[in-house]
């Protein structure tokens, strides 16, 4: 059994819109890995790591990065770390972003640039999730407590 969130939880605990989070997934930027929509009535439902993933994203653009380099940002995350992106930590400047790797050397993300102002530990931004799902919690079973969906069949 893996926990499942709805689109309006998981905008409400990542701390987006509902607007932007159903565009994000139009996009294909962030899709929900557990139930996507296939049409009228249907209903996505993320997994938890799709919301440390639009955590993420909601930051970076609050650094300052554009949407067209977040989304290049991601692929190179994913390529990198694949999903433990919560092991990565990003030095960001505002236009640019670099992963910071164990031997002290930074990756540039998007370009061949060096400015750094802000690193983003994503293990933080992990912990902050959790306790942000944790506070947000409704009682088992209410309309807003997260769904529970098996994954595979």
């Amino acid at each position: 059994m893996s926990e499942g969130y709805s689109g309006k939880r998981t905008a409400e605990i990542v701390g987006i819109t509902y607007r932007q989070l159903d565009y994000w997934a139009r996009t294909d930027l962030i899709r929900p890995s557990i139930s996507d929509a296939s049409g009228s009535g249907s209903r996505r439902l993320y997994g938890y790591g799709d919301l440390l993933e639009l955590r993420v994203v909601k930051q970076l653009l609050d650094s300052g990065l554009k949407l067209e380099n977040v989304r290049h940002v991601f692929a190179e995350l994913r390529r990198l770390v694949g999903e433990e992106i919560a092991t990565a930590n990003l030095v960001i400047d505002g236009t640019s972003a670099s992963l910071a790797l164990d031997d002290g050397q930074l990756l540039d993300l998007l370009h061949k640039g060096q400015g750094v102002l802000n690193v983003m530990n994503l293990g933080q931004c992990q912990a902050d999730l959790d306790a942000r799902i944790v506070e947000l919690r409704g009682p088992v079973g209410s309309a807003d407590s997260p769904a529970l969906s098996s994954t595979g069949s």
